[in-house]
């Protein structure tokens, strides 16, 4: 078709400006690659071999014997030549072998005598038709009853002592104890230690180590490649989007979805989100479940093969698929489950079943491929590397749980503690559910990360803290988004951390 002149001087103007504005040419903005590298850790066996018959005491056992010999070298190391009034300390093999009056110290597993906490014992003995009593916060007694206790697989002895008011205690964590038991048969502490941070790896060195063992073609490629990477990008964490059947909540969702799309902001922005190289949702993606209220005819109905079609609400799960098939075509995406999500219960909870989220699945690796998908559904805890650096994330239960223990709510504290104590799960399985572990515990820290995030807390926080071998680790808070609407852009290069919040105006007049 001819192209007709504009029949006026404004409509000429106008039509200038616009023939000058599609002449101008865009800068294409392509996102920054990632290089993902997960570790299956906690992976636990599928089928015939994954049973409840063994008794979950093993899992202790296990982890005083992995981690006794890390305490006591420290000990060893702090106390050789410590003397009090001209006595020399010494060590002790086992907390029964402890003596009256003698300077000593002895390592073992804390236990928590707590009046308020938990007893599936108490549970059984008990009337199996009462109602079950609300959650407390916290298991701390108002009168003073708890006590503290050090065990191996001799037996335990009862801690007491100033000392211990300044440490974070839980059942679980290894510790080391230096004191005197006095005449009542308590053990009156002076000082502990704590197995402290393990060695950390080097950045990129699982991927250098890789190379190595590759072919020569295969490690000039790697090589080349580990040169490029080494800029990095950035890293999007998110938790708590509690996806539920409301239409109300789909609102800040839109927001985020078309923010790590860079569809929400301008050229200057863009950019920016252009260096996210990966979304990683740590726990509860979708809403605690409700079943839907059906009249009993139409249950009696609907209901075939022992399933109640009628009271599923498939709604959640659909707009949790729409949400990740949106952003997979531009980003990569690690799922974590948290304590809502349709998973198994038990620490460490395994991967949401790709089937649930059809359109999504499109993008998880093949069965048998030991390269991660574009979407990789993965357990919870989890560590792995990205951009060459030692991640370790949970969806938030095991310092919920930590939590419940101790006075205050210092978050970051214990995460600390918990890298301290080399347990990414120390209360577990006591009063955190847990599998029952019988070869190895996989919530012992082999490596420490460089980065360590926690999902679903109560605000965002992050500091960093130092090892004694030089080991350096940012701690993240990562805040509900469903509540606050924020999530956390960490820096791959500096591993600094900056906080984009979506909010939506609500007119309350």
């Amino acid at each position: 078709m001819p192209r007709t002149s504009p029949s006026s001087e404004g409509e000429g103007l106008e039509y200038d400006r616009v023939n000058a504005d599609s002449d101008q040419e865009y800068p294409v903005l392509e996102r920054q690659p990632s290089y993902y590298n997960p570790l299956n850790t906690f992976v636990c066996a599928k089928g015939e071999r994954k049973h409840y018959q063994q008794q979950y005491a093993d899992i202790y056992f296990l982890r005083l014997a992995k981690l006794k010999p890390a305490v006591e070298a420290i000990a060893h190391e702090e106390w050789k030549d410590f003397e009090i009034a001209g006595e020399k300390v010494r060590r002790i093999d086992r907390v029964l072998d402890v003596r009256q009056g003698e300077l000593s110290w002895v390592a073992g597993t804390v236990y928590m005598e707590m009046p308020l906490k938990p007893n599936i014992l108490d549970d059984i003995s008990k009337d199996h038709w009462i109602s079950a009593p609300p959650p407390r916060e916290k298991f701390l007694s108002p009168t003073g009853q708890d006590q503290i206790m050090l065990e191996d697989e001799s037996g335990r002895l009862r801690l007491i002592g100033t000392t211990l008011q300044r440490s974070i205690l839980v059942t679980g964590c290894i510790i080391a104890v230096m004191g005197t038991e006095n005449a009542d048969g308590d053990f009156e502490v002076v000082d502990l230690k704590v197995p402290d941070l393990p060695r950390q790896p080097q950045r990129w060195e699982r991927d250098e180590g890789s190379a190595i063992l590759s072919s020569s073609a295969s490690k000039k490629r790697k090589s080349n490649a580990v040169e490029k990477r080494i800029q990095g990008g950035r890293v999007a964490i998110v938790s708590g989007l509690r996806i539920s059947s409301d239409r109300g909540d789909t609102m800040t969702l839109d927001l985020l979805m078309e923010y790590l799309l860079g569809e929400a902001c301008g050229p200057a922005d863009q950019a920016e989100v252009s260096r996210i190289s990966r979304l990683i949702i740590a726990g509860n993606s979708l809403a605690e479940g409700t079943p839907l209220a059906v009249r009993e005819e139409e249950k009696k109905a609907s209901k075939r093969y022992g399933y109640d079609s009628s009271a599923y609400n498939h709604a959640p799960t659909t707009h949790l698929d729409n949400f990740l098939a949106t952003l997979l075509p531009s980003l990569p995406i690690t799922l974590i489950p948290g304590e809502t999500d349709p998973a198994n219960v038990s620490m460490p909870q395994q991967p949401l079943h790709p089937a649930m989220l059809p359109r999504s699945r499109n993008y998880c690796a093949t069965p048998g491929s030991s390269e991660p998908g574009w979407f990789d559904s993965v357990t919870n805890p989890w560590e792995g590397d990205v951009d060459g650096w030692r991640m370790m994330g949970t969806g938030g239960q095991p310092i919920d749980d930590v939590f419940k223990y101790v006075e205050g709510d210092d978050r970051l504290e214990m995460m600390e503690s918990l890298l301290r104590w080399r347990c990414g799960a120390p209360t577990a399985p006591d009063t955190l559910w847990s599998y029952p572990f019988q070869d190895r515990d996989p919530f012992v820290i082999e490596e420490c990360p460089h980065v360590y995030f926690v999902g679903n807390q109560p605000r965002y926080d992050t500091m960093v803290i130092d090892g004694p071998a030089g080991q350096t680790v940012r701690l993240i808070c990562v805040p509900v988004f469903r509540d606050t609407g924020e999530v956390v852009l960490l820096d791959t290069d500096t591993l600094e951390t900056e906080i984009v919040r979506f909010t939506v105006y609500e007119d309350k007049s």
